[in-house]
């Protein structure tokens, strides 16, 4: 899943509409598209492929322990678990931010269904979020938190994990960053 980003909204030709071009639009569209092609095909651009290798850390949920990855730049933020095909039962990723703010997330490129645990710096749930595979709907925090757990959907319901609970671990331990 990646952290939340409006799609911008376009206009829709209405079917059987004529369309009509200004001088230069093909070549301004033709010069985009070769843009956006050149872009993907630098170092550095954003790759189809799963992140598999962040550094990892183990949870508790009371007598349940989680491997989850960590998130902990921008960068492996925004890609967090898309392009995943599969994933352990409880192993998850646990997205760290600098600051507490109202986290948002869509499931973009993400094929697997996740419940999100918007997580305050304590541990404690503050709320939970069963998200869809590939849809772009908002999902966020009911308060400003700087953890979000991303599991297999439903992992935390057949635990009887709810808002409330709270998760153990060396993130959630007093001065850490």
């Amino acid at each position: 899943m990646s952290q939340c980003q409006q799609p911008e909204s376009t206009a829709a030709t209405p079917a059987g509409a004529p369309r009509h071009r200004l001088p230069g639009q093909g070549l301004a569209r033709r010069s985009l598209v070769a843009l956006a092609l050149g872009l993907a095909a630098l170092p550095g651009a954003q790759a189809q492929a799963p992140q598999t290798d962040l550094p990892r850390t183990r949870l508790q949920a009371g007598m349940h322990l989680i491997d989850a990855q960590l998130a902990l730049t921008p960068q492996q933020r925004s890609v967090g678990l898309m392009w995943r095909q599969q994933m352990a039962t409880s192993e998850g990723m646990l997205f760290v931010f600098e600051q507490p703010a109202v986290q948002c997330f869509w499931m973009k490129n993400t094929l697997l269904p996740l419940t999100a645990a918007f997580i305050a710096d304590d541990g404690a749930i503050v709320n939970l979020v069963d998200m869809q595979p590939q849809s772009e709907a908002n999902h966020c925090s009911a308060k400003p938190v700087r953890f979000v757990l991303e599991m297999h959907q439903g992992w935390f319901a057949r635990r009887a994990i709810q808002a409330g609970f709270k998760l153990a671990g060396t993130p959630f331990r007093p001065g850490q960053p």
